[in-house]
C-alpha cells in the first residue's frame, strides 16, 4: 500500500521561502500568482496492512515524525493498494 503525505505550514505561520518564490515569479512576469506556500511531500510504502490499520498509523507517523504539529498541518491519501 502506498501513501502520499503532504505537509505544509499552517495558514497563520509566516512562510518566507514561499514569499521569496512568489517575488521571483512576479519578477519573471507571472503577476497572476497571488500566494505561494512551501511544503514537504512524502511517499511511504506500507506492507501487510489493512486500510483501517493504515488510517490509524499514518496520522500517528505524521504527527510524531513528518510534521511539527505546532506550525504544520498535513493531509494524506492512499494512492495504491
Amino acid at each position: 500500500m502506498k501513501i502520499r503525505i503532504l505537509v505544509s505550514l499552517k495558514p497563520s505561520v509566516l512562510d518566507p521561502q514561499g514569499q521569496a518564490v512568489k517575488n521571483v515569479l512576479h519578477t519573471l512576469g507571472y503577476k497572476s500568482v497571488k500566494d505561494v506556500r512551501q511544503g514537504k511531500f512524502f511517499e511511504i510504502e506500507l506492507e501487510s496492512l489493512e486500510r483501517q490499520e493504515a488510517e490509524k498509523l499514518v496520522p500517528e507517523m505524521a504527527n510524531k515524525v513528518l510534521a511539527n504539529p505546532i506550525i504544520e498541518k498535513f493531509t494524506w491519501e492512499i494512492i495504491e493498494g
